[in-house]
């Protein structure tokens, strides 16, 4: 059997839409009509999700894409239902009947479709590496050949979420700093634009030699009002231009290492890019996946150029007869110790100690959860200095502009005296 979208009218005259399940497309609009609907449309699922063909002959569901969290939410509930042992066909059956968007409905039932014609759920997945990453369909196909696809669900689905809360954590901290700043740019804009030409007007009048602070914020004010366009595009231009140059390997590579070497900001980038490669690499070689492809996978979670090229040379290393520390130690250039790596000692130690215990997902889990929890201290001290210090010069700003205003009231009134 095979699924169809279906779009159809109630006896309200309201528009109804679903997925449904049946051997034809008269088939299907024989069951639709059987719930006492009209149907206006009745297409499969997988032309209508073919779309545009990708070059592999994966479908693409016109620019739409699984959300993480969505994604989160389908492995746990997936892994329940296996874990209640339903058979996958049925588990995937109950999900499409739960799913809200149309998005999840349709692809779900594509995958349910290729089930049914045979196709493993790994194999299904693969036709649809967009909305799955690879460290997805690598656990899937991992269960698949154990035979316990349930529980490395259930330890996918963990994985999944703790790298959403992780990820919103970072962002979450961020956005009040973001929005503090963005008012104080409004406010001095205002500022600048409307209350200094105001009080302008009144000096002009009194013919008066203004100070120098007054005379700067003036020609401030003109240019902002004048040529403040220019200096938005000049900025659009750098921004555009910054954005093109890290599309240059070569200088995206030399810029992330740069960022590594930030007081700040580079152990935040370290710790962020170390906790996914370690939790993705305790999943999936826990889940039974062979080193070799966990690397890899793995490696794709990185961020940072400068890492991902460690982990690259790592897999070289190991591929030759290196263990996975003292591979992931030497870095990306030399053999004997010539260039550093630039992930943590403590992932390589913890490394290297589950390699000789033989407890290698274990350690490195331990490792994710330490620079997990590293991330989240160092982001909450950031942040929690970022604010006061946002809020400190905008109060200068702000405090250098009523000066400039008011110097030449208080000359005036000296003058009167």
């Amino acid at each position: 059997m095979a699924a169809f979208r279906f779009e159809a009218l109630t006896d309200a005259g309201k528009t109804d839409s679903g997925v449904i399940e049946a051997e034809s497309a008269r088939h299907a609009r024989s069951l639709v009509r059987a719930r006492g609907l009209a149907p206006l449309t009745v297409e499969p699922i997988s032309a209508d999700a073919a779309g545009t063909a990708q070059s592999d002959g994966a479908p693409r569901l016109r620019g739409r894409k699984l959300s993480n969290t969505e994604l989160a939410l389908l492995t746990r509930q997936l892994a329940s239902l296996l874990g209640a042992g339903l058979p996958l066909e049925r588990a995937l059956s109950a999900l499409i009947e739960q799913a809200e968007r149309n998005h999840v409905r349709d692809l779900l039932a594509g995958v349910r479709t290729d089930v049914l014609g045979g196709s493993t759920l790994a194999g299904a997945l693969e036709r649809r590496k967009r909305d799955f990453p690879d460290i997805y369909r690598a656990l899937v196909a991992a269960g698949e050949t154990s035979g316990d696809l349930g529980r490395v669900l259930d330890k996918l689905a963990t994985y999944v979420e703790e790298r959403n809360t992780l990820t919103s954590k970072v962002t979450m901290a961020f956005v009040y700093p973001a929005i503090v700043s963005t008012v104080a740019l409004l406010v001095v804009i205002g500022l600048l634009t409307y209350v200094v030409p105001q009080v302008v007007a009144v000096f002009d009048q009194t013919k008066q030699k203004l100070p120098t602070l007054t005379l700067v914020m003036i020609w401030l004010s003109d240019f902002l009002r004048a040529d403040g366009w220019l200096l938005g595009l000049g900025v659009a231009g750098i921004g555009y231009g910054f954005k093109r140059a890290l599309g240059v390997e070569s200088f995206r590579a030399r810029f992330d290492a740069w960022v590594l070497t930030l007081p700040v900001m580079g152990r935040l980038v370290q710790s962020l890019n170390t906790a996914r490669f370690a939790s993705t690499l305790a999943i999936l070689v826990g889940g039974g996946v062979p080193i070799l492809r966990a690397l890899e996978a793995g490696g794709r979670t990185v961020g940072n150029t400068a890492m991902r090229r460690d982990v690259d040379a790592a897999i070289v290393r190991v591929r030759e007869g290196s263990s996975l520390a003292r591979a992931l130690a030497a870095g990306a250039k030399g053999d004997g110790g010539t260039k550093r790596g630039l992930f943590p000692p403590v992932l390589i130690h913890l490394m290297a100690s589950g390699e000789s215990t033989g407890n290698l997902p274990e350690m490195l889990e331990r490792a994710a959860t330490g620079q997990g929890d590293d991330l989240t201290r160092r982001t909450m001290v950031l942040t929690s200095l970022l604010e006061p210090a946002l809020i400190l010069l905008m109060g200068v700003i702000v405090l250098v502009i009523v000066l400039a205003v008011l110097l030449p009231i208080i000359e005036i009134n000296q003058l009167v005296r």
